[in-house]
């Protein structure tokens, strides 16, 4: 997987990796908006970082619905300094919704979905973006849309 810096729009590797209880101290809710260890027993968390460095740029707790075959990222966060118009990295979000993608795929195959609740001011994002359909409360991707996030994000 790929993300761009901003400024030189030169490509980095990055990698998504299980979150490790030595993670946290790296974890810090001023850096990731939300305290991880909250949710550390309920969902599978996920973190991205720079494959050179080890630099930790997003976050991602997924919990597994069988029975809808659906995976939901339950949180997704990049961290502060990867947030809005001033950010580092461009593709850390995208990047971690594929992860997502692939993850469903794995478990679900073709029948797979993931969804999330969105902050409002995020849902019109997120579907001109990636996109998401409106199931109402949640968005989600499934079949061709879920594929398209694979192939942008997840070379």
């Amino acid at each position: 997987m790929i993300v761009t810096e901003v400024l030189t729009q030169q490509e980095k590797e990055v990698l998504i990796t299980a979150v490790v209880s030595g993670d946290f101290k790296r974890i810090t809710r001023r850096r990731f908006f939300f305290d991880w260890k909250q949710v550390r027993n309920s969902c599978r968390l996920f973190k991205l970082v720079l494959e050179e460095t080890g630099e930790l740029l997003g976050l991602m707790a997924l919990a597994d619905h069988p029975e809808e075959k659906r995976v939901e990222i339950q949180l997704l966060a990049v961290s502060c300094e990867n947030k809005g118009k001033e950010k580092m990295y461009e593709g850390v979000a995208g990047c971690l919704m594929a992860y997502a993608c692939r993850e469903a795929l794995g478990l679900y195959e073709l029948d797979a979905a993931v969804s999330l609740t969105p902050k409002t001011v995020l849902k019109e994002h997120y579907m001109q973006k990636y996109g998401m359909q409106d199931a109402g409360r949640q968005l989600y991707v499934e079949k061709g849309t879920l594929k398209n996030l694979l192939l942008k994000y997840d070379l």
